[in-house]
């Protein structure tokens, strides 16, 4: 028997063919009752079901001053999910200098902007006392980094990780900026879910690597933004050929056009592909992302028409 149909049995509430409710029910009366719980009754507790679970759902609040807002997930980690943020950003930027962009992390527990923006300190507050951004390379910043020291490790249980999502949701002073460019964590969990209902999302970019084992979490991340009502926008297949430096052969190190094989099944598209090319670690790792530090280059450029195809798939901000 299903939790519902107990507690309309065992709680002392029956549905009458109207649907009011009678007095507390005795065995005989329950069994007859058992009897009649059929379709339309059915029906019924389907509409009841999502009633109540409506009210416990958070009401999806714009962040103030944003007009969109592009999610940046990966279902595994290691994949490339949080370069590939850090150069859309920086990408959205480059392509038009009229847009004002903003970079939020937030992988609460492993914070890569901060590394990556060569960014460090404490974000000031505003007479509002919300926090500020710290920038560079015309990208507003926020992240998780920016409010523990560099190698304390975030020890915190889930109650405490919501708290600080919605903080850095809801506490932070933006200003106004065309594109919100939010790096989440891996996975499909309670962060994923907590922006996903807290917050309108314009769409999501998947990351993955063409091996079939990111492939496998890059599916269910996907289908978890499709759960939520998220647009999907496409994916983007990172570390897709590796080609030598000296002889130049071509290798695909993590399989061939696994991404592409997964955005068919998915009904989607491949933004475009990232090569595994030491030039981007270098210049991640250095906080010298490489369309900041390389425009000119093939990866660069790479990123650049990501950009391209992802602001061709966004609604205006009037629809």
């Amino acid at each position: 028997m299903g939790i519902w149909r107990r507690l309309l049995l065992f709680g002392g509430v029956s549905l009458r063919a109207g649907g009011g409710a009678t007095a507390p029910l005795g065995r005989s009366r329950a069994m007859v009752c058992r009897r009649q719980l059929s379709g339309a009754e059915s029906e019924t507790l389907k509409q009841r079901r999502t009633q109540i679970m409506s009210r416990g759902l958070p009401k999806q609040k714009p962040i103030e001053g944003v007009k969109q807002v592009i999610v940046v997930a990966s279902g595994k980690g290691g994949v490339g999910k949080s370069t590939t943020a850090v150069n859309l950003a920086l990408a959205l930027a480059a392509n038009d200098s009229s847009k004002a962009i903003g970079l939020l992390d937030v992988d609460v527990y492993g914070p890569s902007v901060p590394k990556m923006m060569n960014l460090k300190g404490n974000p000031e507050l505003s007479q509002s006392n919300l926090m500020r951004p710290l920038w560079n390379y015309g990208i507003a910043c926020m992240s998780m980094g920016f409010l523990v020291e560099e190698n304390e490790p975030v020890v915190w249980r889930g109650l405490m990780v919501m708290s600080a999502i919605e903080k850095l949701l809801r506490q932070v002073d933006w200003g106004q900026l065309d594109y919100l460019v939010v790096d989440m964590p891996p996975g499909t969990g309670d962060v994923q879910l907590s922006v996903s209902q807290n917050i309108p999302i314009t769409g999501a970019v998947i990351v993955s690597t063409p091996q079939d084992v990111a492939l496998m979490d890059a599916h269910k991340g996907a289908e978890m933004f499709r759960k939520v009502h998220v647009p999907v926008l496409g994916l983007v297949q990172n570390m897709s050929v590796f080609q030598c430096p000296k002889c130049k052969h071509k290798t695909h190190i993590f399989g061939a056009d696994g991404a592409r094989k997964l955005a068919q099944t998915l009904g989607l598209e491949v933004l475009g592909d990232i090569p595994l090319h030491l030039n981007i670690r270098e210049a991640s790792d250095t906080g010298q992302p490489i369309v900041f530090s390389q425009p000119e280059s093939d990866e660069a450029k790479a990123y650049l028409r990501i950009a391209v195809e992802v602001v061709r798939r966004l609604p205006s901000p009037s629809e």
